[in-house]
């Protein structure tokens, strides 16, 4: 199936990747950049990121600022980048979508569960973080700009 947002090229680049830098809006306007754990899905421009249980600023998930932030605007943008001491090398992926959380009840549990197995495989390190009674962050993928050579020479 031909992905309608990413080209073949993004699409391989953004599967590859380990890490992006999520950006969501402070109320005031300002852009809050905070580095993000992913995966996408494999037939959708959509990508998964998890609230995990690393320490945080706050105990619930659901007061983080990027949480606050996606529920009173839904724009987004994803940064995904490879930096390489040989430039002939250096690429991006920026993605613009909107985002909105994804819980474990009702119509979202199978898509939530579906989400967290594919996090849990792409990182053995959440095994110990509980993922499956937190929420997840789900971007929908709207737009996509890249740069460079995603394809590694």
């Amino acid at each position: 199936m031909r992905d309608p947002v990413l080209s073949k090229a993004e699409r391989a680049f953004l599967d590859d990747a380990r890490s992006a830098v999520l950006v969501t809006l402070a109320a005031d306007g300002r852009s809050r950049p905070v580095p993000i754990c992913f995966v996408p899905d494999p037939s959708r421009p959509v990508l998964y990121t998890p609230l995990d249980g690393k320490p945080k600023t706050v105990d619930d998930p659901r007061q983080l600022a990027r949480v606050r932030d996606i529920e009173a605007d839904p724009r987004v943008a994803v940064l995904v980048e490879r930096w390489d001491e040989d430039w002939a090398n250096l690429a991006w992926l920026r993605l613009g979508g909107s985002a909105g959380l994804l819980v474990r009840v009702g119509r979202q549990a199978r898509e939530h569960s579906i989400a967290v197995d594919a996090l849990l495989v792409r990182y053995p390190q959440y095994e110990t973080h509980n993922l499956e009674s937190r929420p997840l962050i789900r971007v929908t993928i709207e737009r996509a700009t890249s740069w460079g050579a995603l394809e590694r020479r």
